[in-house]
């Protein structure tokens, strides 16, 4: 009697351990993509990092100056000059009107606007040979100087090709 309760009485706590052995469970889900460019036409990042994020712009609290950004964009057209334009005017606010940081960006050298006529930054011969260029963002220094507060804007880039 004492053999089968003790008999139990281990297959009882084996039971339970085993099941305890299992009681834990973790599940990771996580997105996967991939875009891959028409070898014809293509204007991405070259570092693939940081396109999709906020980019925080640095304040330079020595001299009280706020730095520009530059990054780099692989480009290729196989028939013709690439043109860019921003889709609309580029600023940073506070959600002051009289506060706004507005930005010049350039691509290639080139000053972008918001006009609804492109600029081209690119000749035929730079698109067909293909090449990274920059994209440079810079601010503008408010009439009444910076002012303390945390500022949000986008900058939206536009950028076509003729069809061959």
């Amino acid at each position: 009697m004492i053999k089968l309760s003790a008999i139990a009485l281990w297959t009882g706590v084996t039971a339970l351990m085993s099941s305890l052995a299992f009681a834990a469970r973790e599940e990771h889900r996580f997105d996967v993509s991939v875009d891959i460019p028409t070898l014809g036409f293509y204007v991405i990042p070259a570092e693939s990092n940081w396109i999709h994020l906020e980019q925080t712009l640095p304040w330079n609290i020595h001299t009280s100056t706020l730095e520009g950004l530059r990054k780099n964009f692989d480009v290729k057209h196989d028939s013709s000059a690439i043109h860019a334009r921003l889709e609309s005017e580029p600023y940073l606010s506070n959600g002051r009107d009289d506060q706004n940081i507005y930005l010049l960006v350039s691509f290639n050298g080139k000053a972008l606007s918001h006009d609804a006529q492109p600029r081209e930054v690119l000749s035929r011969a730079q698109a067909v040979a293909g090449g990274r260029f920059a994209l440079h963002i810079q601010p503008k220094v408010p009439a009444g100087g910076y002012k303390p507060g945390r500022y949000y804007g986008s900058v939206n880039l536009v950028f076509s090709a003729a069809a061959p």
